[in-house]
């Protein structure tokens, strides 16, 4: 790669770091009392999902380790989020489910940053976040291939 090549990646990532920064301290701020970024997304994929997850499934589609998803699992059940159970095909294998009571959470969580992604969008415009979106879709199915 050239040396401007190399400017423009590095460029790139320190903005995408940055804005990855930025967005988990805002989101922070206004999701409820005790409920963490990682929670809401692992809550937010259960509810979008019909079907029960593996925390295998769940680590590797988050691209974190499982020792990371069992630690946040471990955290959602004790507040009620989930349910874990043994896989009934393979009992050394377990099956998380969303409650109803982390359905209403994350219900709660998307209604407290509605309006904090809502204002960032009008702000930027909603043509300039229709372009940018391939462009982050493409970068993330490129990084994501790197654990494959």
């Amino acid at each position: 790669m050239t040396e401007t090549g190399n400017a423009l990646a590095v460029a790139l990532f320190s903005e995408i770091l940055t804005n990855d920064q930025l967005i988990r301290n805002q989101l922070s701020r206004v999701l409820p009392k005790g409920m963490e970024v990682s929670h809401f997304s692992v809550l937010n994929q259960l509810a979008r999902s019909a079907d029960e997850k593996s925390p295998a499934q769940l680590a590797h589609s988050f691209h974190v380790t499982r020792g990371a998803m069992t630690n946040t699992l471990r955290k959602l059940e004790a507040a009620g989020y989930v349910h874990i159970r043994p896989d009934w095909d393979d009992a050394r294998r377990k099956k998380v489910a969303i409650s109803q009571a982390g359905r209403s959470a994350r219900d709660e969580a998307v209604a407290a940053i509605a309006p904090l992604i809502g204002e960032v969008v009008q702000d930027l415009g909603e043509d300039k976040v229709r372009a940018i979106l391939p462009a982050l879709r493409s970068l993330r199915t490129r990084l994501g291939q790197e654990r494959t």
